[in-house]
């Protein structure tokens, strides 16, 4: 479905607006994580995903990305099979690049409970824009 960018007459918003109010809420995949053997030392875990899609909740249309996930864990790490389920469970979802970075943040940190965490997100350029997002977390 594509919706045209105009500012409603009613109240002054933008046609778009209201579309991402649930994405908090959202039910995605659980995350399986495994217990780190080496939860006294600090090092470092990167992960990424190259062929990260999702829906552009304004114009229904594919967005594509390179997810890049850097962590240090503590007591579990990520597991990967489940991480690569997690992603392609947005595949078919609406949502926009800075919301997915946010939802995606909070899911993992409940997920695993690393010392810290950053993800990137690089989107593919749409209209000659290329987009990138990031988070990080700290404990």
């Amino acid at each position: 479905m594509r919706r045209k960018v105009t500012k409603s007459d009613s109240d002054g918003r933008y046609a778009y607006e209201g579309l991402q109010e649930n994405i908090r809420s959202l039910k995605t995949p659980a995350i399986e994580v495994w217990r780190n053997q080496y939860p006294d030392k600090v090092y470092d875990i990167a992960i990424e995903i190259p062929e990260f899609t999702c829906i552009c909740p304004k114009t229904g249309l594919p967005d594509f990305a390179l997810i890049k996930i850097e962590y240090s864990p503590a007591k579990y790490c990520l597991e990967l099979k489940s991480l690569k389920m997690y992603t392609i469970f947005f595949r078919n979802v609406g949502i926009f690049h800075e919301h997915l970075v946010n939802k995606m943040l909070e899911d993992l940190v409940k997920a695993c409970r690393p010392r810290r965490i950053k993800i990137t997100a690089i989107f593919n350029p749409r209209g000659g824009i290329t987009t990138t997002v990031t988070r990080e977390y700290k404990r």
